[in-house]
């Protein structure tokens, strides 16, 4: 399974009243590791940069003259993202609002808001009540974020990522064994199975209440001596 983590820096907060795209980052994961591959371009918006703006990712109207046009960007960033990967986002509602208004005026097709995961969302489902921000998630997972001075479209990208694995569960919620291909590989698979079931140093302690367990062999005494439950617990390998 493919899924593009990404984010967005704008220069301010509506595209309808002319705000555009900046920077996009994104981060790709498959079967939910990264990959290593990812996709960061800086854009010239074509307008000047409020001070507001700079002030969150940084971006100044002169250092973003000589970048290239969404134009120019737009068709490398199709292919990364590709036609059905998942694309992982924070308040995802925002980042598809200008991705789809920069992507219309292109005359490239819109991105399908079932395409999206919304980790703001989740966070709120899990943590009601919470802060979600991404620094808060951060603080909460314990994942270093310490570069993060400046909004930054790759660096939330790569923080996000780790973010989500961390809401979905964990790093390899879905790990799955191979099947070991090499002759040295099966003694060595059988031993790591074997660590892995090994016995308890100790049993656990019983769960039943005295009165349950009473109840219950007073069940089994009722069903006679022939009952086939005294025959398995009386020689449980049969």
């Amino acid at each position: 399974m493919r899924e593009i983590v990404m984010d967005t820096e704008t220069t301010g907060f509506d595209p309808d009243q002319g705000d555009r795209l900046v920077e996009i980052g994104a981060v790709e994961l498959l079967n939910h590791l990264p990959t290593g591959r990812t996709f960061h371009k800086y854009v010239n918006p074509q307008r000047d940069v409020p001070e507001s703006a700079v002030a969150i990712h940084g971006l100044t109207a002169e250092f973003l003259s000589d970048k290239p046009l969404f134009s120019e960007v737009a068709q490398e960033f199709m292919e990364f993202i590709g036609s059905d990967a998942k694309l992982v986002i924070h308040n995802a509602s925002f980042d598809m609002k200008f991705m789809n208004a920069e992507l219309e005026k292109v005359g490239h097709p819109r991105l399908p808001w079932s395409r999206a995961i919304d980790t703001l969302a989740m966070a709120r489902e899990k943590f009601p009540g919470a802060q979600n921000s991404l620094d808060a998630l951060c603080r909460r997972f314990s994942i270093d974020n310490s570069a993060r001075t400046l909004h930054g479209a790759l660096l939330d990208s790569e923080i996000l990522a780790e973010v989500y694995l961390e809401l979905i569960g964990g790093r390899q919620p879905d790990l799955v064994l191979d099947v070991p291909t090499s002759q040295s590989e099966p003694q060595q698979h059988q031993e790591n199975s074997g660590a892995m079931t090994r016995s308890r140093p100790s049993p656990l302690p019983s769960r039943l209440s005295a009165a349950e367990q009473q109840s219950h062999a007073d069940f089994i005494a009722a069903m006679g001596e022939d009952a086939i439950w005294l025959r398995y617990t009386a020689n449980p390998s049969g």
